[in-house]
């Protein structure tokens, strides 16, 4: 296909004067072989994966703004659904807290803008896990900086879990009420019919870019 000169001028335009950019790419990482019973030994693996493949994902980013010539504004890395991975760790609010922490830091640590995944499918139902990720979020968000979350709540195939409903319109509450201007509720995001893909990055809204 010929390129003409008009649209090449064209794009220059977009380019230059109208801020033409790609919004984001993102990089999808299995983590389910990196579960542990021990917390600090399963924040070790997270970490030292996360941050070797998002630098990866940087140097790719990189050599795509070189080659094109359009900066890439955002790189992000998606991960399993944390619900799934600390369910062999010990229940406790400070355990998610930890995960999410750890997230945050591998994500800082590479130069990762944000981090997903921290979330859970409740649709069919409600595990410890689950719960215990949900019961985090009001703590784990706002001690974070680049960490987004989801929950999907519902499916036409499933129909909606009304207790995760009423349990998670609370958590909203809280964790507006814990983080600075209520800016933590922009970086979770309610769903239903989420794709059940693994993983999966949660298209958040541009609120949380300060």
């Amino acid at each position: 296909m010929r390129i003409s000169v008009e649209e090449v001028f064209e794009t220059v335009k977009m380019t230059i004067e109208q801020n033409f950019d790609i919004r984001t790419v993102t990089l999808g990482v299995n983590l389910k072989d990196c579960v542990d019973r021990n917390l600090a030994s399963f924040n070790k693996r997270i970490f030292k994966r996360l941050s070797e493949m998002g630098k990866k994902l940087n140097q790719c980013a990189d050599q795509l703004e070189d080659k094109y010539g359009i900066p890439i504004t955002n790189r992000r890395i998606s991960v399993t659904p944390v619900a799934l991975l600390i369910e062999p760790l010990p229940r406790k609010i400070s355990t998610a807290v930890s995960v999410a922490k750890t997230l945050d830091r591998a994500a800082k640590e590479a130069d990762i803008d944000f981090i997903g995944g921290f979330g859970a499918l409740v649709h069919k139902g409600m595990t410890s896990a689950d719960e215990l990720l949900i019961d985090s979020l009001p703590y784990a968000i706002p001690a974070t900086q680049r960490l987004c979350s989801f929950l999907n709540l519902a499916s036409t195939k499933a129909g909606m879990n009304m207790t995760a409903i009423e349990k998670v319109g609370h958590i909203i509450k809280d964790l507006a009420r814990n983080s600075k201007n209520g800016i933590g509720c922009a970086k979770l995001a309610v769903f239903a019919n989420v794709p059940e893909d693994n993983p999966f990055m949660a298209v958040l809204v541009r609120a949380i870019i300060l």
